[in-house]
């Protein structure tokens, strides 16, 4: 019997080698396609971000509106974590130059930031805010302005020279030449906060968003400071060099400019950067 293979045997076994040969071709195809969903900078499936536990060290002042802005940013990035430290700047820029574990950081001033250059990546302002004179509720010393706390029958207290808070308390006090010698100087702004809530303190120098949240449970009043006797406080956030979750890390700092976390910031008070 003759092995030849006819014109019609030949194409057949051709078709045939062919289709083993694309078998595992697409096979190789489908398996580069493939998503690790890995935080080390990988989107998974229905994640706008790489997936991340992240540890976020922000001022003090942003306590609130962070915890609100935190839930926001989990729910838009499924699988990604946002754990906050508050503490004045001053202490969490000591944090991170002790090289403390971190990703990305948040100042209320740009002082702070600036002197940690070679630890950040490029900060961009994502708020301000201004001061307010915070008195307990009802007013009962009858402060109306900045003056008014030269007074030497006023338990004043502000935060420590130190703290962005107590820096800026500082400059618009020394530039409208009030002379004030406060009982007690704090190591962040809330640390004010609760003085004056408590009765501890007559009055004292706060953010107006801090104070703001005190108002709305009825502890203290809110005395405003007109603008040109006023300071502005900017925050700056910006990624960790040291940060092992580099991409999820910079996904959140460009968040927080975003619309949606401007609106957050807005409705707690804060003004845009």
């Amino acid at each position: 019997m003759s092995l030849a293979l006819t014109p019609a045997r030949r194409r057949t076994a051709a078709a045939v080698l062919t289709a083993a040969l694309l078998v595992p071709l697409a096979a190789c195809g489908n398996d580069d396609k493939k998503d690790s969903g890995s935080d080390s900078g990988t989107k998974s499936s229905g994640s706008a971000a790489p997936k991340a536990n992240l540890t976020v060290l922000a001022a003090a002042s942003l306590t609130d509106v962070f915890a609100t802005a935190g839930a926001a940013y989990e729910k838009e990035n499924p699988g990604t974590k946002v754990n906050f430290s508050f503490a004045g700047s001053q202490e969490l820029a000591a944090q991170v130059n002790q090289g403390s574990p971190a990703d990305a950081l948040v100042t209320a001033d740009t002082k702070t930031m600036d002197g940690l250059k070679s630890d950040t990546g490029t900060p961009s302002v994502i708020a301000k805010n201004r001061l307010v004179i915070a008195v307990g509720e009802g007013n009962p010393k009858k402060v109306a302005e900045l003056k008014d706390l030269s007074d030497s029958k006023l338990k004043v207290v502000l935060a420590a020279p130190e703290v962005p808070v107590g820096r800026y308390s500082e400059q618009i006090l020394d530039e409208q030449k009030i002379d004030v010698k406060p009982v007690s100087q704090e190591p962040n702004v809330r640390a004010v906060l609760s003085k004056v809530e408590l009765g501890e303190a007559d009055a004292g120098l706060v953010y107006k968003t801090d104070a703001a949240t005190a108002t709305a449970t009825e502890k203290v009043d809110a005395i405003k400071i007109p603008d040109s006797e006023n300071a502005i406080a900017e925050y700056p956030a910006a990624t960790l060099k040291s940060s092992k979750h580099a991409k999820a890390s910079a996904a959140f700092v460009k968040w927080l400019s975003t619309p949606a976390a401007q609106k957050i910031l807005k409705d707690a008070g804060f003004e845009k950067p």
